[in-house]
């Protein structure tokens, strides 16, 4: 077995209203990729928010009573704080320097995904998350399988840190066309002994490979092909992976 990721070249800068799978399809066409059915396409968050126009600048932005008063605690711009909260659904912690909360898509994850970096423009400029990943990568995926006639999944990625681990890696924020979850309950392990628990990540785990394909600064390849997934493709979504919060012993 093998699993291919090939991180795509040319990739312009993209700016709203961008067509995304005419972008995929002609550096496809670069780096000599036919698609075949099984294939995956991978996207960084940040091209997809850039293309729906997820940009905010903060001179626009006037904070709340509850952001001014979080900004202080956290030594955070009270504008960047109330975009914060606008974008969640629940502050879980913070301290200076740090907000986590569970974003309004129901995963936890720090300043609720909105970003500074590879963020150009006069003013002040940040981005936020797309307003429906799923809803974006099932675009994404039927342009390109009604270009290619193939059987495809796409999958939008960020980079989110861990509660029990230094680093971040990359998540699945987004899907379509494969699974977040694959199950192995009730499959036997090499010893025959039934396998009680085992949920695969599979989905974050093809979404920590490509981060690594991707990079995380100036690198310039937001989207890659995977080739070699080794589960079957299904229909799949974000809320298959969330823990729900009465099973999650960190809150």
């Amino acid at each position: 077995m093998s699993l291919i990721l090939t991180s795509l070249p040319g990739i312009p800068f993209v700016h709203p209203g961008d067509d995304l799978v005419s972008i995929i399809l002609t550096s496809l066409h670069q780096a000599g990729i036919s698609l075949v059915d099984g294939d995956i396409l991978v996207l960084a968050q940040k091209i997809v928010s850039k293309a729906e126009g997820r940009l905010v600048d903060l001179a626009h932005v006037a904070p709340s009573e509850a952001a001014i008063k979080l900004a202080a605690a956290t030594e955070k711009d009270p504008r960047l704080v109330e975009l914060i909260l606008r974008e969640s659904n629940e502050v879980l912690r913070s301290r200076p320097g740090s907000v986590i909360v569970e974003h309004r898509l129901g995963f936890v994850c720090a300043s609720a995904g909105i970003d500074h970096s590879n963020v150009q423009g006069e003013g002040e400029w940040v981005l936020l998350l797309p307003e429906n990943p799923d809803a974006s990568a099932q675009r994404i995926r039927s342009g390109l399988e009604v270009a290619s006639g193939k059987h495809l999944g796409v999958m939008i990625i960020d980079s989110h840190g861990r509660a029990w681990r230094l680093g971040t890696v990359g998540v699945a924020i987004g899907l379509a066309g494969l699974p977040g979850l694959v199950d192995m309950r009730g499959q036997p392990d090499l010893f025959g002994y039934t396998l009680r628990i085992t949920l695969i990540g599979a989905a974050d785990e093809l979404a920590a490979a490509a981060s690594l394909v991707m990079g995380q600064a100036a690198e310039g390849t937001p989207v890659v092909h995977v080739r070699g997934f080794p589960y079957p493709l299904r229909d799949g979504s974000l809320h298959e992976m969330l823990r729900p919060g009465e099973t999650d012993m960190f809150r």
